[in-house]
């Protein structure tokens, strides 16, 4: 059976429990000052009501996972549907007010979460990168495919070699079009084996993320 949970209130970030050494002397300090006290209040609503704007982001996993109570999921949702400005504002309003009436925990697990997402977000981009940084190695310099297939030794070096080649070629214009794309100063074109590369490159760097990349120097259209 779960351990009933504490009742208290959030200062600064900081749970307080009701009846701690803390509360008391919160509440000490705090009496006959109700300005002080109004404005920590205030603080502490702003601070969820932020919290809630933010869950908004949390992707679909991790939002289940919280827990939250169906009459905050139904607000979210709703306030993710509202377009209107002042519509919006008066939701995250409404969805303030219920955060205001969590559980200590749950609101401590939709932080987590939060903090979950960001921390995945920045391991997928540096993994992206890396990903990046190899390919354009491989179709730079012929000497780097030894040490990739010394670090990789698993992979098809026959397609690799040859997505390295078709990507050469693609990225080299022939005639008028090479012209035009000097005298306009563009860059070279992409084409599949470019980003077919990339895509190899990333799988065997142990890249789970989304099946499109992310590189918008791809996004040239195939020939």
């Amino acid at each position: 059976m779960s351990r009933k949970p504490k009742k208290g209130y959030f200062v600064r970030g900081q749970f307080v429990a009701e009846g701690s050494e803390m509360d008391i002397q919160l509440k000490a300090e705090l009496k006959g000052t109700p300005d002080a006290s109004r404005t920590d209040l205030k603080r502490e609503s702003d601070e969820l009501q932020e919290l809630g704007k933010e869950l908004l982001s949390l992707r679909a996993d991790l939002f289940e996972a919280v827990g939250l109570p169906d009459k905050l999921v139904d607000a979210l949702a709703e306030a993710k549907r509202i377009t209107n400005f002042e519509g919006k504002r008066r939701q995250m309003q409404y969805v303030g007010k219920i955060m205001r009436k969590l559980e200590p925990e749950l609101v401590l697990a939709a932080r987590q979460a939060l903090e979950e997402q960001h921390k995945g977000s920045a391991t997928e981009k540096m993994q992206l990168h890396l990903a990046e940084h190899w390919r354009d190695r491989l179709i730079a310099d012929d000497d780097a495919l030894a040490p990739w297939m010394a670090e990789h030794p698993t992979t098809d070096t026959q397609q690799l070699r040859a997505l390295i080649r078709q990507a050469r070629k693609d990225a080299q214009p022939a005639g008028k079009e090479a012209n035009v794309q000097v005298s306009q100063g563009l860059a070279p074109r992409k084409g599949r084996a470019y980003r077919e590369l990339f895509q190899l490159v990333r799988e065997h760097l142990g890249d789970t993320g989304a099946d499109e990349a992310s590189d918008t120097d791809e996004d040239h259209g195939d020939e």
